[in-house]
């Protein structure tokens, strides 16, 4: 209980949450909770995979661990992966280095020009489903917006008819042209 208690307080504290996951036992639930409350308080995230200097490895043993966990996070797969060992101090500065960059990207701002220029050309490729009445969403402007981490608000014609699966698209849209890595923002829909 005080375990769980002291984790939340240092979540909500933090602007980057090093999540220190045992190389040797996984990635388990209790990972899970404590990334989704992260994820959950817009927390920058690393996923720090400690006593790698357990494991027997080969030349691949490293990508096919980050494989694994890629498969398990799921659309969780922006998270930057680090194989550290707190014991032999094996790569813990580049863990902190990592951190600086994380922050860097918690606080990007993409200009308006640029962002309406690249994610409004994703979007006439692929526009969003229309409306369970056969209407049509049209996004007209995209901004970015928040001061501790990115929000992006969509401009439309019907914000609420904008499914999840299609939310996921933009966001992945977002990543691919602009980066944002170990950074989870929000992205929301007003009416224009």
């Amino acid at each position: 209980y005080y375990s769980s208690v002291r984790t939340l307080r240092a979540i909500a504290d933090a602007h980057i949450v090093v999540l220190m996951v045992d190389a040797v036992q996984g990635f388990e639930n209790q990972e899970q909770k404590i990334l989704e409350e992260a994820i959950q308080r817009r927390k920058g995230v690393i996923i720090a995979i400690n006593k790698w200097d357990l494991v027997e490895k080969d030349s691949n043993t490293a990508k096919y661990y980050e494989k694994v966990l890629t498969q398990t996070l799921g659309k969780y797969d922006y998270f930057p992966v680090i194989f550290i060992s707190a014991v032999t101090k094996q790569r813990i500065f580049k863990l902190i280095e990592l951190a600086k960059e994380i922050q860097q990207e918690r606080h990007k701002k993409i200009p308006t020009s640029e962002l309406n220029d690249k994610i409004l050309k994703e979007i006439e490729a692929s526009p969003p489903p229309a409306t369970h009445t056969g209407k049509e969403v049209r996004i007209k402007f995209i901004n970015q917006v928040g001061d501790n981490y990115p929000v992006f608000l969509f401009f439309c014609n019907y914000p609420k008819a904008v499914s999840d699966n299609y939310r996921r698209f933009l966001e992945k849209a977002i990543r691919r042209h602009f980066g944002f890595k170990g950074v989870p923002f929000t992205i929301s829909f007003k009416e224009k």
